[in-house]
């Protein structure tokens, strides 16, 4: 079979169960919206009294709360730590799995390169994970519109996803590097998953502390923020270049060490 339609069936039940997952955030987030709404309390007023460092963990920043598009933005948080959770996990794991299921010697007495197989695995997560953004966009869009009573949030919306499928393609080549470069790389999964929250933690570390905020170039959290998107800060060009340079550097850390590495079979 080809290796990018097995591997396409290998994770078409993981794929649909974080689908289910990303949706079921947006709608139980957009409801929560609703029901705090109704009753005609201000959501700014009560999130101005709790401690910075909460408002900071919760993503609220400088986010007007009392629109639909404040409080999504806020909830676009945890949308993209779900995401990157996902591409990391995936962008190692599609690379251990061979190892950890014992198919590395099936695989490779086949007449096909390294570069074939790992490319076909990258396109593989890479599909992944352009299917989990576009069902995080198309729920955001429909949940977000419904309770926006007019407000058009479509633009800010979809530069969101935009700057979250940029950082998807990141952790997935990241956990993907890691994979290629650890020689026992059944650990590489929680490894890369270990990295992507501790630049999670710096990006919140900046945010209380302003003293450290040239460490953002380090966070990429920092690069695609809700809070500079939504009140006219826009996107930053320095990071959307910085991290097609990271997306490149990541890449051909996969491809050469991949195809040095010994396989454990």
């Amino acid at each position: 079979m080809n290796i990018f339609l097995k591997e396409l069936k290998s994770h078409r039940k993981s794929l649909i169960f974080w689908s289910i997952g990303v949706f079921l955030m947006v709608l139980s987030g957009m409801n929560k919206y609703a029901n705090l709404y109704s009753t005609e309390q201000s959501m700014n007023d009560v999130m101005k009294d709790m401690p910075k460092s909460l408002q900071v963990i919760m993503g609220v920043g400088s986010l007007d709360l009392s629109k639909a598009s404040g409080y999504y933005g806020m909830l676009f948080v945890y949308l993209l730590l779900m995401a990157t959770i996902h591409a990391a996990m995936l962008g190692a794991g599609i690379i251990a799995k061979e190892e950890r299921d014992k198919t590395s010697e099936f695989l490779f007495v086949k007449p096909v390169s390294r570069a074939a197989v790992i490319t076909a695995k990258l396109g593989a997560a890479l599909f992944n994970i352009v299917v989990f953004n576009l069902v995080t966009l198309v729920s955001s869009l429909a949940l977000v519109a419904k309770y926006s009573k007019g407000e058009d949030v479509n633009g800010d919306i979809t530069i969101l996803m935009a700057g979250m499928l940029i950082l998807q393609i990141l952790f997935m080549v990241m956990g993907s590097a890691i994979s290629a470069l650890k020689k026992k790389s059944k650990k590489a999964t929680s490894l890369s998953a270990g990295v992507m929250l501790l630049t999670f933690i710096l990006s919140v570390a900046i945010d209380l502390n302003e003293g450290i905020k040239n460490l953002k170039y380090l966070s990429p959290f920092k690069y695609f923020e809700a809070k500079n998107v939504m009140y006219g800060g826009g996107v930053e060009p320095v990071f959307v270049v910085l991290s097609f340079f990271l997306i490149v550097a990541f890449t051909s850390v996969t491809y050469i060490f991949y195809k040095k590495r010994d396989l454990n079979i």
